[in-house]
């Protein structure tokens, strides 16, 4: 038993720490200026009228504070949050359990929820609507439908795939904002303040080169960080400077772009076995043994904001700054016309 309690105690102190390094208020959150401007405006037009918020719905790539600003929002309204993800409720009878427990201006965090199922949507939309549970009881003849009202709540939504999500669900949500990618001043910014909290010595040429690596996605800047971390720790008397930093992205085989093994396999596979393109992506996936999902949602958004993929009718291109940037001569075979 004390065994337990003793290994469990690193466990919530990396929690914590974990905690600690995302803002609780919109003041304390880097970047994102148009989403804090509005949601700002949002939140106090609701506490003015002591009424809880719109249902806001956030979309964007993985990694951007998503979840971030669904715990800002609560902790803004100075409300709990309760936190699920679609995928996790699988039967209508999980989402009633939810939602009649919930409080009046409670916000209910529900993460990819373009994954809910059909029914579990059903049962949601006069949640989200009309603030009631409708139930069936009984069976033939002698059914009857009973409405359970519940406490005005706020469910905050959050999505990487927009397109997947239903319009009837759409439609419910009173605000919808997407979360972008972040600029290297910001991202910078969010390293120094993370290597505050984290306790690491670093200097302004660290923080830019993790920043200028971290692929504008906090969430990879913040495990870079710890990685440079781990090797300033052993190599470098724990001081991060930008050669230490680049030193160990280099042994991480993170480049100047960012751009990983997995990246570079993409885009050397297209250039070296199918001359340039255009080549389909699941070809792709089969030629680096990866499934076709995560290149379209965690590979190619990066390489395409870089410029060095084309999408094309018939399928992907590297560009000439792939070449460059792989230190490749730019060769393209000619393709036939299409028809």
């Amino acid at each position: 038993m004390d065994e337990r309690i003793i290994s469990a105690e690193p466990e919530e102190e990396e929690a914590a720490l974990d905690q600690a390094l995302r803002p609780q208020r919109l003041h304390g959150l880097i970047g994102q200026q148009h989403v804090c401007a509005n949601l700002s405006i949002l939140i106090e037009a609701a506490q003015r009228r002591g009424e809880a918020i719109d249902h806001v719905l956030l979309y964007g790539p993985p990694g951007l504070g998503k979840t971030t600003l669904a715990h800002i929002i609560a902790n803004e309204m100075d409300m709990p949050i309760r936190v699920t993800s679609g995928p996790a409720i699988e039967r209508t009878g999980d989402l009633a359990a939810i939602l009649s427990n919930l409080c009046h201006k409670e916000v209910f965090f529900i993460d990819e929820v373009h994954r809910l199922g059909r029914a579990v949507e059903e049962i949601l939309y006069p949640a989200m609507e009309d603030f009631a549970l409708d139930f069936v009881i009984g069976k033939g003849p002698s059914a009857r439908s009973i409405r359970l009202h519940l406490p005005r709540f706020t469910v905050v939504g959050a999505t990487t795939r927009l397109a997947l999500l239903t319009a009837p669900l759409r439609s419910r949500f009173g605000a919808t904002f997407r979360v972008d990618f972040y600029d290297q001043e910001a991202l910078t910014a969010i390293v120094r303040r993370a290597a505050g909290v984290l306790e690491v010595e670093i200097d302004d040429g660290g923080a830019m080169e993790i920043a200028r690596r971290g692929r504008g996605t906090p969430r990879v800047a913040l495990r870079l960080l710890k990685r440079v971390r781990d090797f300033a720790q052993v190599r470098a008397d724990g001081q991060v400077t930008a050669e230490v930093a680049c030193e160990a992205l280099e042994m991480l085989n993170v480049d100047r772009r960012g751009l990983d093994d997995v990246d570079r396999r993409v885009l050397c596979t297209i250039i070296d076995k199918f001359e340039g393109g255009p080549v389909g992506l699941d070809t792709i996936a089969a030629a680096v043994s990866e499934e076709p999902d995560t290149i379209m949602d965690v590979i190619e958004p990066y390489l395409l904001r870089l410029g060095f993929l084309d999408r094309t009718p018939r399928g992907r291109i590297a560009t000439v700054r792939a070449y460059q940037h792989l230190d490749l001569p730019y060769r393209r075979s000619e393709q036939p016309p299409l028809l």
